[in-house]
């Protein structure tokens, strides 16, 4: 058996003899003044309640240890996870040697790539590294430990051919994620410079191939698109010399953008750019949305919570206590009833267990319970939709985030209207009759947390993910039709330019225009947003 809090424990002793002293004080306090009345009456109180004391200070020792948080015993724990099947797949030719991101391109991608792999915990994941040739390092597995070891062991002197052929990577990678059986969405990852010796063509053919296959791609540049050169270091990091040709000539590299944006286009995938200081984070916020095959687990764990043994000895204690002498017990009992309300708001609340052991959905209810309660309900609200965006339901979710979106706290209000985005973009994706109206909705959250928080980098990153989801504007003249001939055979008038001085509008002006403009589309939005949750049943009307 162990103990939450080993001092309260080393203590208990001492508070326990405290209370006895207490109790025989005031014991003493009583005889003194009822032997000063009659001392027939002392006497006889004296002879009565010896062990009061003793009872009292056994039972405040009960109360002590009860707080200590003794644990013991063994109980089982079902979880539910939802994973994922993601591949990585890293470049390690040459070039990504250079050092034109620290510490190079390659250090760079295996370092994001492991920060991907610890954010994606329990999640399907497997490992490929190409150069001229591609390889399968780890199948998909849910031990992130075993792809972290094999992602420290990457380097160019594994690769067995020089070069890099982006096309071979592509279509292993394709063949790795159809070997599976799962329901999940199925993703590959690639860090490269995009330098690729074989033909665009071949890699566009592969990435389409993805695309046919169901197949989430997304590519995550380094480098820079200025030529640098590749060090050539021996192990002790000196550097000997830069890479030649056959010629004899200095090798130049750099981040070839074109051809990660000519796969991306062919797959349908998303390009993550080099210049992103987060980038594993980028990744996680894309994936973050996918769908993920549940899957149930049941383990057993140790040291489960005891503390209700001495608490119901201490009861006991004092309940024979009350029926001897009730003065002095009285006082103990409410403390002996306090005690365990202290050790109960130091606990977490039960949305908090209920998200740490993998059910969301009941996070969601019991987080929703403490809004209703009145107990910091900005952020049980926030809470509540948070966890309601972890379980999929996004109907509850939104009410939920909206609730809490009008905290008057900045980091509240900026969290619940970053996740709003979130809960937008991904009820866009699975909505096209909404979709136009959800990305604009996830728009416009994005921009206000944009103005409670300008540096945040995800922020940023998911409000330019909703602007390439919005529909492009309408052509401003219908169908090519030309305007009509002038009559009498008048020449027509060359246009003359407007005097923007003379008949332009002043700044303040056109952002009046603007804001009324957003005002009365965001008032749509809201009134088809409504109508679309009042239609939609299954969810309680809180």
């Amino acid at each position: 058996m162990i103990f939450d809090s080993t001092w309260l424990l080393v203590l208990a002793p001492l508070l326990g003899a405290a209370g006895a002293a207490l109790a025989w004080w005031g014991r003493r306090r009583r005889i003194d003044a009822t032997t000063a009345w009659s001392p027939v009456l002392g006497t006889t109180a004296a002879l009565r309640g010896r062990s009061g004391p003793w009872l009292v200070g056994v039972a405040v020792l009960c109360g002590a240890v009860a707080v200590a948080g003794p644990r013991g015993g063994r109980t089982s724990v079902k979880t539910e996870a939802r994973a994922l099947s993601l591949v990585i797949a890293t470049d390690i030719s040459r070039s990504m040697l250079a050092e034109d991101v620290l510490p190079s391109r390659l250090g760079r991608a295996k370092r994001e790539a492991r920060r991907l792999v610890q954010d994606l915990d329990g999640d399907r994941l497997g490992l490929i590294a190409f150069a001229g040739r591609s390889y399968i390092l780890t199948p998909l597995t849910v031990d992130g430990g075993a792809v972290s070891l094999y992602l420290d062991g990457l380097d160019p002197d594994l690769a067995s051919e020089g070069g890099t052929d982006l096309a071979a990577a592509l279509n292993q990678g394709l063949e790795l994620l159809e070997a599976t059986s799962e329901i999940s969405d199925r993703v590959l990852v690639v860090f490269t410079d995009g330098e690729t010796h074989d033909s665009l063509s071949a890699v566009e053919d592969a990435a389409a191939a993805i695309k046919k296959a169901g197949i989430r791609l997304i590519l995550v540049g380094e480098g820079t698109p200025v030529p640098v050169k590749i060090p050539i270091r021996d192990p002790s990091g000196r550097l000997i010399e830069y890479k030649l040709d056959q010629d004899g000539q200095v090798v130049e590299t750099s981040l070839r953008e074109s051809v990660l944006r000519a796969a991306a286009d062919a797959a349908g995938g998303t390009v993550v750019p080099a210049s992103l200081s987060d980038q594993a984070g980028a990744v996680r916020e894309i994936v973050a949305a996918f769908k993920r095959s549940p899957s149930t687990e049941s383990r057993a764990a140790d040291l489960r919570p005891m503390g209700w043994l001495p608490l119901l000895i201490g009861t006991l204690v004092l309940l024979g206590q009350t029926l001897l002498r009730r003065g002095a017990s009285l006082v103990v009992l409410a403390l002996a009833v306090a005690l365990p309300s202290m050790a109960a708001a130091q606990r977490p609340s039960a949305g908090a267990r209920a998200l740490s052991s993998g059910d969301p959905t009941a996070a969601a209810g019991a987080f929703l319970q403490e809004a209703r309660g009145g107990v910091q309900r900005d952020t049980a609200f926030y809470n509540a939709g948070t966890a309601a965006l972890r379980a999929g339901d996004l109907k509850v979710a939104r009410r939920a985030l909206l609730e809490a979106a009008r905290s008057t706290d900045p980091g509240l209000r900026y969290r619940s209207l970053y996740n709003l985005g979130v809960v937008d973009l991904r009820a866009a994706q699975a909505d096209s009759s909404l979709r136009d109206t959800l990305v604009g909705e996830a728009i416009s959250h994005l921009r206000e947390a944009l103005l409670l928080e300008p540096a945040s980098e995800r922020a940023k990153w998911n409000l330019e993910l909703a602007e390439r989801m919005r529909p492009p504007p309408p052509p401003s003249s219908g169908g090519g039709q030309k305007p009509p001939p002038p009559q009498g055979g008048q020449q027509p008038k060359p246009p003359q330019p407007q005097n923007n001085q003379n008949r332009g509008l002043t700044r303040e002006q056109a952002e009046q225009i603007l804001n009324s403009v957003e005002r009365e589309e965001r008032a749509t939005r809201n009134r088809q947003l409504d109508r679309l949750a009042g239609g939609m049943g299954g969810a309680k009307d809180w």
